[in-house]
């Protein structure tokens, strides 16, 4: 998983941008209500809820904020708008694979949106199943360095179950299957004092990746934030090797 923590950075300084923290969080907000709605409010026996929580939690979302989109997806307050899941997948120029995941209450408005940024940023739109394969489905703890020195946490790590272990320029990043992300995140919660997440999330990262120029790199990239702007679409996963840019 090298190269994690190069997008982290990216995405932390973009993030950093009030007006990104507030459209990151009604993308959280969307996430937790779609999970609630379909197995009730409960985190201790709702999954996708616990780990929609977690991950809006580690990116600093507030606590009233988080059960706000609860209370409106599980009937407490005002009624929600109902949100549908939909997976597109294509291609950007340079070869470029990607998947974008959709959370909308209008499935016109985004399927003509999301054809739209394809065409605009000289991409193509494929069929279903036509660049998943190319993806894993992984768990990502990343977490500050001053936690410990890299030998000892590396090893908690993979004790604790970890399938990889990374250090950046700022963090630690953990990879875990998903299958096993809650319990590594349990464990390491538990041996580690003081540990807080700036990541902490169930997602889909690439088994291979594909290198381009850096001027053909910025492009890509630019284009990959036009489909993150839109509020229909909640994230983008693509496989651009980080090292395009160096």
């Amino acid at each position: 998983m090298a190269g994690h923590s190069k997008w982290a950075n990216i995405k932390h300084r973009k993030a950093a941008q009030d007006s990104a923290r507030s459209k990151i969080f009604a993308k959280f907000s969307k996430e937790i209500m779609v999970a609630a709605a379909a197995g009730g409010g409960d985190l201790a026996t709702n999954a996708p809820l616990k780990l929609a929580v977690t991950k809006a939690k580690a990116k600093s979302m507030p606590a009233k904020n988080i059960q706000k989109a609860i209370d409106k997806a599980t009937g407490v307050g005002a009624a929600g708008a109902v949100y549908k899941e939909t997976i597109y997948e294509g291609y950007l120029p340079g070869g470029i694979s990607i998947m974008v995941m959709c959370l909308s209450d209008n499935h016109n408005r985004v399927s003509a949106s999301v054809k739209s940024h394809f065409n605009k940023t000289g991409g193509s739109l494929g069929k279903n199943g036509s660049v998943s394969y190319i993806f894993d489905r992984k768990g990502i703890l990343e977490f500050p360095l001053t936690i410990g020195d890299e030998d000892t946490i590396m090893m908690t790590s993979l004790e604790v179950g970890a399938s990889d272990f990374e250090k950046g320029e700022e963090t630690y990043i953990v990879t875990t299957e998903a299958t096993e992300f809650s319990k590594v995140k349990e464990n390491l919660e538990n041996q580690l004092d003081g540990l807080t997440f700036s990541t902490a999330e169930v997602t889909y990262e690439p088994n291979m990746t594909v290198k381009v120029d850096p001027d053909k790199a910025q492009k890509i990239l630019d284009a990959i934030d036009r489909f993150e702007d839109d509020d229909d679409i909640q994230e983008v996963f693509h496989n651009l090797d980080p090292e395009s840019f160096e």
